[in-house]
């Protein structure tokens, strides 16, 4: 995967780091830790600039963050709820625990955007229930680049300092992101084998 994608970066430089992160968000198996450190071996090998690596990685990755936020957006809680009413074991979502995502979202939304972006798996999946809770878009914009922002460089300047040895990261965040999804897949199967459905008045109630 490596090869391909530094070729590509190498033959069309910052619109190929644009492309690539907004595929990678729209399509996770693409990883950004290998995307940008890449890129990040461009910019210390000059042919390209580490800001314009850095700039042209989020400004991909929060295309594909609003893609999704807007989807989610045009769906609605409304409509997303009578899809749990028909499919809530599969999803592990009943009414009740909408309603508390939707408190959550409403108290501390920019925060958990903010840090959702930093973290593998997580960063392109927190854009729906942002999007569905309908959000601020204004705040959902500022916190949603600013965690991109960060994680995209931080990608970057590991590229740049590292240089052939790249690949150190992918040992370090590839490991991490299997975690991640390990965790999130055993988490998942647990709420399907204990998921019992209760409304949002019984979650009010206590």
């Amino acid at each position: 995967m490596t090869d391909w994608i530094g070729a590509f970066i190498a033959s069309s430089g910052y619109w190929a780091v644009a492309i690539l992160m907004f595929v990678e968000t729209i399509f996770p198996p693409i990883p950004s830790e290998v995307i940008m450190p890449l890129a990040g071996i461009g910019a210390a090998q000059q042919e390209l600039s580490l800001a314009g690596v850095i700039l042209s990685g989020t400004a991909g990755a929060m295309a594909g963050n609003i893609a999704w936020f807007l989807l989610a957006w045009k769906l609605g809680l409304d409509r997303f709820e009578r899809f749990l009413i028909r499919y809530g074991r599969i999803l592990t979502l009943d009414e009740a625990e909408l309603a508390r995502v939707r408190r959550l979202f409403d108290r501390h939304g920019g925060g958990i955007v903010g840090v959702g972006r930093v973290l593998p798996t997580l960063r392109t999946l927190i854009s729906v229930p942002a999007g569905l809770v309908r959000m601020n878009l204004r705040t959902f914009l500022l916190y949603s680049t600013l965690g991109t922002f960060l994680w995209t460089m931080g990608l970057a300047i590991a590229g740049y300092l590292l240089g052939s040895n790249v690949r150190q990261i992918d040992t370090i965040l590839g490991p991490l992101s299997t975690l991640v999804i390990l965790l999130l897949f055993a988490v998942y199967l647990y709420r399907v084998v204990t998921w019992k459905r209760r409304s949002s008045t019984q979650s009010s109630g206590s």
